[in-house]
């Protein structure tokens, strides 16, 4: 618990020091003037630190995933040789530039992920449960998912689409917070309106609303990239491998906790009802439709 702690401090002050060096490079300081909001100098510094953030923890994504998920890299194991044999010759199909880390992480959860910020710089790591519950072809079909993740280079698009969501709900979040301060003043120009710490809650409860709408939009792009991830798999293994992985998926009733900051990386990640609108993957029945489905 301490590590993991210690992890996420570690995390923040390294994207508080970047976001400072790169808005001194820039010349940013404050965005409020006395005659309102700068709307230029605040959308470069909600940019810098939508941005930043977002491939700052791109850079620290394998070092994370392993250190969250507990993950054993394997390359050189000969227990291991087979695994690491199919995600090589997997690599090679779909023209990597270099071979994927493969590691494996003790969960008796059915999942695996891909992760890492290029792919020359990539992991796939599978759960002993995936080892365990799985016959040899369903393994393949699962790990042609995941190296299809790193040719697609779906890593980085979505470190793009959530940095920029970021950077709109932070700009938006302190556009509507000075809004509601400026009601609050109503015409007495010389009125405080909301004080600094009720400003600031106002612009938390706005990027928590605004938030939500852009998880809604992350989310549609990742069940897209999904479903890419299965077309990509479906060429590099055979269609029938990844449909019976995904049939076994279904059979899952024991989800691994300390993968909920993974969610996105993952083969499987079930949600439903209105959940569904802010689920990284589509349903596997959906996702078994749309495979069998191509011709």
């Amino acid at each position: 618990m301490f590590k993991r702690i210690g992890l996420f401090l570690l995390t923040n002050i390294a994207v508080i020091v970047m976001v400072s060096i790169v808005l001194n490079l820039l010349g940013v300081g404050g965005y409020y003037t006395p005659q309102g909001i700068d709307h230029t100098a605040l959308l470069i510094f909600c940019g810098v630190w939508g941005m930043v953030g977002a491939f700052i923890s791109l850079g620290m994504s394998k070092f994370m995933a392993k250190q969250f998920m507990g993950v054993q890299i394997v390359d050189n194991s000969p227990q291991y040789a087979s695994l690491v044999n199919t995600v090589h010759q997997l690599a090679k199909q779909a023209n990597l530039p270099k071979m994927p880390e493969v590691g494996i992480y003790n969960s008796p959860e059915v999942n695996a992920f891909a992760t890492g910020p290029s792919k020359r710089n990539s992991l796939v790591a599978v759960s002993t449960g995936l080892l365990n519950g799985m016959s040899q072809d369903e393994v393949e079909g699962v790990l042609a998912h995941e190296v299809s993740h790193i040719a697609n280079g779906d890593m980085v698009t979505m470190t793009l689409i959530q940095g920029v969501v970021n950077a709109f709900v932070m700009f938006f979040a302190r556009i509507a917070a000075f809004a509601v301060s400026n009601f609050m003043r109503g015409d007495d120009e010389e009125g405080e309106g909301l004080g600094w710490f009720a400003h600031m809650a106002v612009i938390f409860v706005f990027e928590i609303i605004f938030g939500l709408l852009g998880s809604i939009v992350v989310a549609f792009f990742s069940r897209y990239r999904e479903y890419r991830a299965d077309s990509g798999a479906a060429r590099l293994a055979g269609r029938e491998k990844m449909i019976a992985a995904l049939q076994r998926l279904k059979n899952q009733t024991y989800m691994d906790k300390r993968g909920e900051s993974l969610a996105t990386l993952k083969i499987s990640n079930r949600k439903g009802g209105l959940a569904a609108l802010i689920s990284t993957h589509p349903s596997l029945d959906d996702r078994i439709k749309a495979l069998q489905r191509v011709s």
